[in-house]
């Protein structure tokens, strides 16, 4: 995923890491129209919080500690009244949510609201047991139970310590930190009043609904542009398969400029699953300017990469010189290393690299369900086939567990959210994630909002002269809805 999932450091061997500024007033954009825009980075401190390991079992770790990392800034705070806008970390660094959230200090500056954005357990430095975290018991620390105790009691304490008792805490996600934001509503609606949860596949991730649904509807972007983008780019897999099947493997390494030449099947599944997931990031990341979030991408790199597999004197090189869009922004790399590219794991769309993705991979073995397949008839990616018994296989040999299918849909309650309140969902048409998660509203306060023009969790993200109007609109209502929220809280306390 990518929060998202999914898919965070994918290559950050190869490319230069930049940030996100932000602009604080909306109004400084009206007459500033750029190609690369940058915000002005909100200022905030970075702290550690006394994290309790184990908050369910008193006997096994008893009262033992690790530091959590939060990000806080209280430039715009009205102190001891704002509400306090608390942003669920999902599977990565912290800092990069916090530099591609813009729109969360936008509103914060608004609603004179306090920041704060919580790094997950086991990601970035917030691993609770140094580089022995990822070992066989440690990792079994790593629940999404856990993770939202762990933001249960940094609110509270913080709340206590900052004299913020009486504000209302609305939290902040997108994708997996979307879902986070969702359950924390459901599990603890004593201390959060409302949630955001921006590209969230509560559903999907669930265990609901079809497995070819997500490359599906990869391919529905891809077409939109051009259904001959989406002909070239199946056709380009069709003769790779036909190569393979030849064992034409010089011709396969010299087409893809691979660093060494693949000789098994194995190398074959590797370099189809580096190439399906170029395309499915792209997608996700669909954004109406250039960016560095997960990876460099220019502005509408959908349409970059249609251009790029038109225009390719063959499918082969056209293929390879389209994913260089996501793998070689910078034109640099020589060739491709498939083993140190792309990371197979139990999340089909990738899970990234280091330790963020081993991070990732844990909690796609255990809670998060993500059997996802491409068939090459409703999609146009090779037939790559990811069942709840191939998961069970991997999940066993990798961490010695066995998956528990159902388990957040009977924990955090599925599609049956009927009883929640005060939750926003909000979805953009063009992200590959949206159709795993709620489009429809479920009641005046469970809210769908839906974003044609809008890739992954581009709400969130801080406002650009290129934003669509869709995304602008959607925006507003967004902040009317938390603002009425808040209103009504403090109404109720008072």
């Amino acid at each position: 995923m990518a929060v998202k999932w999914f898919c965070l450091g994918l290559i950050l061997l190869f490319l230069c890491r930049k940030t996100e500024t932000r602009l604080s007033v909306r109004e400084k954009q009206n007459n500033e129209v750029s190609s690369s825009h940058r915000d002005l980075t909100p200022e905030f401190k970075e702290k550690y919080f006394k994290q309790i390991l184990d908050h369910f079992n008193f006997i096994s770790l008893g009262n033992g500690t690790f530091d959590q990392r939060y990000l806080i800034t209280d430039q715009y705070w009205k102190k001891g009244y704002g509400p306090i806008f608390f942003y669920t970390g999902n599977e990565g660094d912290i800092w990069d949510f916090a530099l591609n959230s813009g729109f969360i200090t936008e509103l914060a500056e608004v609603q004179r609201a306090l920041v704060i954005f919580a790094e997950h357990r086991y990601y970035g430095k917030s691993l609770p047991f140094g580089k022995d975290s990822f070992n066989i018991p440690q990792v079994g620390q790593l629940t999404v139970e856990q993770a939202l105790a762990d933001y249960a009691v940094m609110i509270t304490q913080l709340k206590e310590e900052l004299g913020a008792q009486s504000c209302p805490v609305i939290v902040f996600g997108g994708s997996y930190g979307g879902m986070l934001s969702v359950y924390m509503r459901i599990r603890y609606p004593n201390i959060v009043t409302g949630a955001l949860a921006a590209s969230a596949p509560i559903l999907s991730t669930a265990g609901l609904g079809e497995s070819k649904q997500f490359f599906q509807d990869v391919t529905a972007d891809f077409e939109k542009v051009s259904p001959a983008c989406r002909d070239a780019v199946k056709g380009a897999f069709q003769k790779l398969n036909t190569l393979a099947q030849q064992k034409d493997y010089r011709r396969i390494q010299s087409a893809f400029s691979l660093c060494k030449t693949p000789s098994t099947s194995k190398d074959i599944k590797q370099l189809n699953g580096l190439l399906r997931n170029a395309f499915t990031m792209m997608a996700m990341l669909d954004y109406p300017y250039r960016t560095q979030f997960m990876s460099s991408l220019p502005a509408y790199p959908v349409k970059v990469a249609c251009e790029t597999m038109l225009n390719g004197t063959d499918l082969m090189s056209a293929l390879r010189d389209t994913v260089g869009i996501l793998y070689n922004s910078t034109g640099k790399l020589a060739c491709f290393d498939l083993y140190t590219l792309y990371v197979e794991c139990a999340d089909p769309t990738g899970c990234g690299l280091g330790f963020n993705s081993y991070a990732w991979d844990y909690q796609a073995c255990t809670e998060i369900e993500m059997c996802y397949e491409s068939n090459n008839v409703t999609d146009m990616f090779p037939p790559m086939t990811f069942t709840e018994q191939q998961r069970e296989q991997y999940c066993s040999k990798r961490w010695g567990v066995v998956s528990r299918p159902g388990w957040l849909k009977t924990q955090y309650w599925g599609n049956d959210l009927s009883t929640a309140s005060n939750i926003i969902f909000s979805n953009g048409d063009l992200d590959p994630w949206a159709n795993g998660g709620i489009r429809k509203s479920l009641s005046s306060s469970l809210i769908a909002i839906n974003i044609p023009e809008g890739a992954h969790h581009l709400d969130l993200r801080g406002s650009n002269p290129a934003d669509p109007e869709s995304v602008i609109a959607a925006r507003k209502m967004e902040s009317e809805i938390i603002a009425q929220w808040v209103k009504t809280a403090r109404k109720q306390s008072s």
